[in-house]
């Protein structure tokens, strides 16, 4: 911990943390709510959310990017792509500085096929990253993610994957984490799944996830789940794609008992960017994160852009260039920059170091479980 934090300080005293994106800032256009008249917010607030994000950019927590690639025939992200909701130009507009891709699978796809899918994702995820060395970079840390921004890249982390790609087996997910799957949703299993909780099995995966660094995604979980693994788990947790249920009553937001736990393990809600979720317009996307933060805490609250999920998205925030419209709003609210800083970028990379800090803790204590479902569920 001391060297990361040795390194953190150095980063700091040399400006690392704080310089400004070297792209240029495009200049603000004027934003209009969902009835088409001019909201409080002004140009200068709309300045100064580019100010910021200049210095804090976006770790935006879920991008369905991989499998929309997959239905194209040929795309281009460095000159732009109209056919997608996320590329080169808009995260630039958008200051985006860090991304979790989705490996997502398609609806109905065998259980069978789960392992092989995830894995041709993964292979995609990287070979997109390679095809573009001087916008994108694959981080599989913190320090990593910091190198990334202060080299002027989008730092792309792996995951959130689904629980099935385990096809339950502790050894693929440790594969899987060395190919650099950093986040599993877990949910659509046996042993994660339904409304009894994990199983046995399910406790032990969350223990390897511990082990090796694997953060663990509760959106979509069951409740029962959720305060199962706050229970088990050693690490922080993430909801990628979770909001206020008592705003907006999606079966994937989190109650209020659910928000407020959540904030006592120091988990992170990544508060999604749909009018599902959260509502038709930049406001309600505010309201959202307003309630998660007075529940949680600002160390508990991130931002999930869901771009090239399929979802519909809320007014001014079609696309990830439309992130400093949301931050304008919450400057107009009153959010202060601190708070706001650790919305855009510090909340994800202090769970990203604690997961680092769990699974050298673990390891020391103990080896790769060889639990098999069979052993443990029966």
């Amino acid at each position: 911990m001391a060297d990361l934090q040795d390194e953190l300080r150095a980063a700091v005293e040399m400006g690392g943390l704080d310089r400004p994106d070297r792209q240029p800032v495009r200049e603000p256009e004027s934003v209009t709510d969902a009835g088409g008249e001019a909201p409080e917010v002004n140009g200068d607030v709309l300045r100064r959310a580019h100010a910021l994000l200049a210095a804090h950019p976006v770790a935006d927590g879920y991008n369905g990017l991989p499998q929309a690639l997959r239905q194209l025939p040929w795309y281009d992200l460095e000159l732009g792509e109209g056919a997608i909701d996320t590329d080169v130009p808009r995260l630039r507009e958008g200051r985006v500085g860090a991304m979790f891709w989705s490996l997502r699978l398609p609806e109905g796809l065998a259980e069978e096929q789960a392992v092989g899918a995830t894995l041709d994702l993964l292979d995609l995820v990287q070979t997109v990253v390679r095809e573009y060395p001087e916008s994108l970079r694959m981080a599989y840390s913190a320090a990593q993610t910091i190198d990334a921004r202060n080299c002027g890249r989008v730092a792309v982390l792996l995951g959130p994957a689904e629980a099935g790609a385990l096809g339950d087996s502790l050894g693929i997910l440790r594969a899987l984490h060395a190919l650099g799957l950093r986040v599993l949703t877990l949910t659509g299993t046996s042993w994660a799944g339904g409304g009894n909780g994990l199983t046995r099995f399910g406790e032990e995966v969350v223990r390897e996830m511990n082990r090796i660094g694997v953060l663990a995604d509760l959106s979509g979980a069951c409740d029962p789940t959720v305060r199962r693994v706050l229970t088990v788990s050693r690490a922080p947790v993430l909801c990628t794609r979770s909001a206020a249920r008592a705003l907006r009553p999606h079966p994937a937001n989190l109650p209020d008992d659910l928000l407020t736990r959540l904030g006592a393990t120091k988990g992170l809600c990544l508060v999604p960017l749909t009018a599902e979720q959260t509502g038709p317009s930049v406001r309600d996307v505010a309201d959202h994160l307003d309630h998660v933060r007075a529940l949680a805490g600002p160390e508990c609250v991130g931002l999930s852009g869901t771009y090239d999920s399929g979802a519909a998205h809320p007014q001014d925030l079609p696309d990830a260039s439309g992130y400093p419209h949301l931050i304008a709003e919450l400057l107009h609210r009153g959010w202060s920059e601190p708070d706001l800083s650790q919305l855009t970028w510090g909340n994800v990379q202090r769970v990203l170091r604690a997961a680092d800090f769990t699974a050298k803790a673990a390891q020391q204590r103990r080896g790769p479980s060889t639990a098999s479902i069979a052993q443990l569920d029966g």
